[in-house]
């Protein structure tokens, strides 16, 4: 084995679970090299950035052990672990309100509190804000709509609130806490106006810029964004996943729609299966397997895509990972000089996703199949559904929306319903089951529809053009109108009563793939 040799596990995979990837420990310096990239791309596009401080909200995750007795880390808690974060030089640009013990603490609402509370003692000296994900970063504000009380408390009188207990977090954060009354009354009237509308401008009102992820299943919560932030840019800064870590933004104030990543070369050797799409869908929904003959011999090599085409990345990494298919849809947008640039597209075969979860179709099936024998003692059934992942709450929460033939004269009560939504949850992958309980995820709603509801929805996409000899029920919608026509035909509604069952660290790995 190799002497630095480390374990990752994924944030989750299409189908959802998480994989163990091979790393070494050269591949850390090589992930720090790309985050050095970002600061002077950033700096061109807006100056004063060594002036202030990134108030950034980060936080690392639970370990698990192979069977082997490794320790597998997510790549970022592996990242925030290592030398390279934990002992970076100073560095004006990469300055953060955030201590590392703050970062480092596994308790989530301890790394919450303490990082809000160091942020908002820093309002003025912020110059940029964000989180990983732009679902990470929302779920901060409303933290700090939820705990603003005792946030002011603690401002006002220079204390730590005595939920804090973690040792290391209090003692780093009392070098930053001092009685500020002025500051805390400040707070106080921002957070009790009865709109939240830009808040992130009026508490840290030096803000230039958010730093989140927001392509792909983030997109969805750029229009809240825009509400807290009072439309501040959107910055998407770097491409990156827990296989390899791909490329960088070169144009960082574009708009998110028009977001494009330049890979850097030496991160990993990349190659791209051409994608066709059938019927405006990709020609395969399976999940990635291996590249079998004639598909080795399709792929493309960086310097050879075509503008206009859509590729499925693919990567050969130092630490050892062979033709590996990330399972990620990119479409090449043009070039930085002879360097192509991608936008990303899509997950293959996601149907489902609110933080770094990520539910597919047949795992989703699955799901219902087991929840729908709570239906059978009333002599229900069910015969259509389809979901949402709705954000418009905080946290967002999957949403199902079933159709029900009832022969049974015995109404069925909420918590049959309940039952249901609990065993849907139970019965989707760690990750999902890991947000909940961390509360990244609100419960899982289940809403009933009126009798006939699918056929409408039939019926409207046909009149929108579909053929309906190929007509199938969608397993996911988005489409806001389709949503409209769903929801107005609700007859009831009922959410998971409680978490689903999740054990840190424990994970049977030897069961995977």
């Amino acid at each position: 084995m190799h002497v630095g040799f480390l374990v990752l596990c994924s944030s989750g995979t299409s189908g959802g679970e998480r994989k163990l990837m091979p790393t070494i420990e050269e591949e850390l310096g090589r992930r720090s090299l790309l985050y050095s990239l970002l600061m002077p791309v950033m700096s061109q596009c807006v100056p004063g950035l060594d002036k202030g401080k990134g108030m950034y909200f980060l936080f690392i995750k639970s370990e698990a052990k192979t069977p082997g007795g490794l320790v597998a880390r997510p790549v970022l808690t592996s990242y925030y672990k290592s030398n390279h974060f934990k002992n970076r030089p100073y560095d004006p640009y990469t300055n953060y309100t955030s201590p590392n013990e703050t970062i480092l603490c596994l308790d989530s609402y301890q790394s919450m509190y303490s990082q809000m509370l160091c942020g908002l003692c820093q309002n003025k000296e912020v110059l940029r804000v964000g989180a990983v994900f732009a679902s990470g970063f929302i779920r901060a504000i409303r933290f700090l709509e939820k705990h603003s009380t005792h946030l002011c408390k603690d401002i006002r009188t220079g204390t730590l609130n005595p939920q804090i207990t973690d040792p290391s977090v209090r003692e780093a954060v009392m070098k930053i806490l001092k009685p500020d009354p002025k500051l805390a009354d400040f707070i106080e009237t921002e957070c009790s106006r009865e709109s939240w509308q830009g808040i992130i401008t009026r508490l840290w009102p030096n803000t230039k810029y958010v730093d989140v992820i927001v392509t792909g299943t983030m997109s969805q919560y750029i229009p809240t964004l825009d509400y807290y932030s009072n439309g501040l840019p959107l910055v998407c800064t770097m491409y990156a996943s827990s296989e390899c870590y791909f490329g960088v933004n070169l144009n960082p104030l574009c708009r998110p729609s028009e977001v494009s990543y330049t890979l850097i070369p030496n991160m990993a050797y990349f190659e791209f299966l051409p994608i066709q799409r059938n019927n405006g869908g990709i020609n395969s929904i399976s999940m990635p397997k291996s590249l079998n003959e004639k598909e080795q011999q399709e792929l493309v090599d960086l310097v050879d895509v075509k503008v206009g085409q859509e590729y499925e990345l693919v990567v050969t990494t130092y630490a050892g990972l062979y033709r590996y298919r990330v399972g990620d849809v990119l479409h090449v947008a043009g070039f930085k000089n002879n360097a192509p640039k991608f936008n990303f597209v899509c997950r293959k075969n996601v149907v489902l996703s609110i933080d770094s979860d990520k539910t597919d179709e047949v795992e989703l099936q699955n799901a219902v199949k087991n929840a729908v024998t709570h239906l059978m003692p009333f002599d229900a059934h069910l015969t259509e559904y389809t979901s949402y992942a709705d954000t418009t709450t905080i946290p967002g929460h999957y949403v199902l929306y079933w159709e029900l033939n009832v022969n049974g004269s015995t109404p069925i009560p909420p918590s049959v319903f309940e039952d249901c939504c609990l065993a849907i949850e139970e019965s989707l992958n760690t990750v999902y089951r890991q947000n909940r309980v961390c509360e990244s995820i609100g419960p899982l709603e289940i809403k009933i529809v009126e009798a006939g509801t699918f056929d409408k929805l039939m019926d409207y996409a046909i009149s929108l053009g579909a053929s309906i000899n190929q007509y199938k029920t969608p397993r996911c919608v988005k489409f806001a109108p389709i949503v409209e026509l769903l929801n107005s035909r609700v007859v009831s509604s009922n959410f998971s009563p409680k978490c689903p069952k999740w054990t840190p660290g424990h994970k049977q790995w030897n069961n995977m793939n």
